[in-house]
């Protein structure tokens, strides 16, 4: 939990006490991802029997004596096999995998920025499986679902620092070196999203005819359409000059009460002042 909170440093946050959880009986963490505005949460649980049920081989980060890569830094992405785009139940790993260590979407970024990589890889795929009669739905026999779960293949999760190097031409020659963490995981049993849920968070909205035909739909100057359909403008305002405001003149504020030169010219101006309030009260 820990190694995959540093992976995440600075966006995650770490909660110490420990909970009694089971699975299918204890009610969703909803309330604790909304309060600390967290959409994904990762639970770690041990128990006595299978102390390396899901997980088999593992190295932390202080096992590998390299450096390590800035926290807070975005890390590239490599998914080694087609199942990942193929198969239901890794197309689900994969969507997980990227909402978790992907961050926020950016449109570009400098070379100098990647300086790490998390691939994740698959083990030996047995020939009697077949991409396309998996699903997502559990299966209702004891038995077959054994057996779709001893056919998936294992997850290799693997981190690397990344160095870039004169290749003699534009292109830079990368060299990689492991950082940690590493794990070996297995999937087991999982809970699918409900359809309806499914599809109102991957409904995009649709732009209106008309604002197609204005080019809001294309890229202009300071005018662009987010991926929810909200138009998003920038405003220039000139640089103000703060020395014309009006504002109320004060006597304790005035220069010549700091300068002793202009000591002179200060008390005429207060002679001036109280002649004037005289006349008034006169009049």
């Amino acid at each position: 939990m820990k190694e995959l909170m540093a992976l995440k440093r600075p966006h995650a946050i770490s909660f110490s006490k420990k909970n009694v959880v089971v699975h299918s009986k204890t009610p969703p963490r909803w309330s604790s991802g909304k309060k600390n505005d967290a959409s994904l949460f990762v639970v770690g649980r041990a128990r006595r029997s299978g102390p390396t049920d899901w997980i088999y081989n593992w190295m932390s980060m202080n096992e590998f004596k390299t450096p390590k890569a800035t926290p807070g830094h975005k890390p590239l992405m490599h998914f080694a096999s087609e199942l990942f785009d193929t198969h239901p139940r890794f197309i689900q790993l994969k969507s997980l995998l990227m909402d978790f260590f992907n961050g926020e979407v950016i449109d570009s970024i400098c070379l100098a920025g990647l300086e790490h990589v998390i691939s994740i890889s698959l083990g030996p795929t047995p020939s009697t499986m077949n991409a396309t009669t998996e699903t997502l739905q559990p299966s209702t026999s004891t038995t077959a679902s054994q057996a779709e779960l001893k056919s998936l293949p294992k997850v290799h999760i693997r981190a690397y620092t990344i160095r870039l190097l004169s290749s003699g031409t534009r292109i830079p020659r990368v060299e990689l070196t492991p950082m940690g963490p590493s794990l070996d995981l297995s999937l087991r049993r999982h809970t699918p999203a409900d359809p309806e849920i499914l599809k109102q968070a991957l409904k995009r909205p649709k732009l209106r005819k008309q604002d197609v035909e204005k080019g809001l739909g294309k890229k202009r100057k300071n005018v662009e359409v987010d991926e929810m359909g909200d138009v998003r403008g920038r405003i220039h305002v000139a640089k103000q000059d703060l020395g014309k405001l009006q504002t109320r003149k004060m006597k304790g504020l005035k220069s010549g009460r700091e300068s002793g030169g202009e000591d002179g010219e200060s008390e005429d101006e207060d002679e001036a002042d109280s002649q004037r309030r005289k006349r008034r009260r006169e009049e």
